[in-house]
């Protein structure tokens, strides 16, 4: 399928799809590139799925709110890779058609901003879950009650579907005369807006308002409830005391570098990398949409004991 083979709206001569790429320079080894991300699919898939199931198979962790939090990070993660990744291994494994219509990429990058927001607004919950831990364990119980766990779950989603409804119609609303072509496998609203012939102000000002709003907002409250965490920590008088506080704290600091690095990365290549090669910015989104997902089975699997030893017993016995 080539460019110019597109569908046209002949009353505005604009084109009425989008194009997805792959790996440019490297489409002849397209079939070969899928493997590697099939299997990051496939892992994904196997990993937050046996994360859930532990979680669900196991009564004595549902009675703990970090767990809680963790099936719910797992869920998203599962949702994130699902809308994106199995149209991707299409374009990678079978040369599936790359043309993807306006209303089908503005729903896609709906749910991909949508689901990374509520990630954030996750990982936020569980750095609170681990500062009223750490720094109330008195009232934990009291706190993190499941009405709250409820209530904090619901304002989340609330908030990531509020501040990301309008960017489909936003987008909808232009015409796209210009080259068709994405950056990505995928549709993102930083992306799509740039292919626009018209004045694209308000949706950069707009956006720029949601990623301070959501990103910028969870990353400097999850710092300060680290900073607080470290001071309440210090003051602990036993050394042996002070490393198991901070134990356990280590799996839900990875999946934050995990999460906001990669995304931080990518923000910044888009609205300010101009110069930056075009294979930088396809390689960062596909380590932003496809490694935070792969790695935080693999980080809480590994670190969390609980989890550990439930997967440990069922290979093992």
């Amino acid at each position: 399928l080539s460019v110019g083979s597109l569908a046209v709206n002949s009353d505005f001569n604009c084109p009425t799809t989008f194009f997805l790429v792959g790996i440019p320079g490297l489409e002849g080894v397209h079939a070969w590139i899928s493997l590697p991300f099939c299997s990051v699919y496939l892992v994904t898939l196997l990993g937050n799925a046996t994360i859930l199931l532990v979680i669900k198979m196991e009564q004595s962790l549902q009675r703990e709110p970090m767990f809680y939090f963790l099936a719910l990070l797992s869920t998203i993660d599962l949702a994130l890779s699902t809308t994106s990744v199995p149209r991707m291994l299409g374009i990678f494994w079978f040369d599936a058609p790359r043309d993807i219509g306006h209303d089908a990429c503005f729903a896609q990058l709906f749910f991909i901003h949508c689901l990374s927001f509520l990630e954030s607004s996750v990982l936020l919950s569980m750095a609170f879950d681990r500062f009223v831990a750490i720094c109330l364990p008195l009232h934990y119980a009291s706190i993190l009650t499941n009405t709250v766990i409820g209530r904090i779950g619901l304002v989340s989603l609330g908030r990531s579907v509020a501040l990301i409804f309008p960017l489909p119609f936003m987008l909808k609303r232009f015409p796209y005369c210009g080259s068709p072509v994405l950056s990505h496998s995928y549709c993102l609203h930083q992306e799509v807006m740039k292919l626009a012939c018209a004045d694209i102000k308000a949706n950069s000002i707009y956006g720029m308002f949601v990623i301070v709003s959501t990103v910028g907002i969870d990353s400097l409250l999850i710092l300060f409830s680290y900073a607080l965490i470290l001071r309440t920590v210090l003051s602990i008088a036993s050394k042996a005391e002070r490393f198991k506080a901070l134990n356990t704290c280590v799996s839900h600091i990875c999946a934050v570098f995990l999460f906001y690095t990669p995304m931080i990365g990518l923000s910044v290549i888009h609205r300010f990398g101009k110069q930056a090669p075009h294979l930088v910015q396809v390689i960062m989104g596909f380590v932003y949409l496809l490694f935070p997902p792969l790695m935080n089975p693999i980080v809480y699997s590994v670190k969390t004991k609980q989890i550990r030893d439930r997967i440990t017993h069922a290979f093992c016995y």
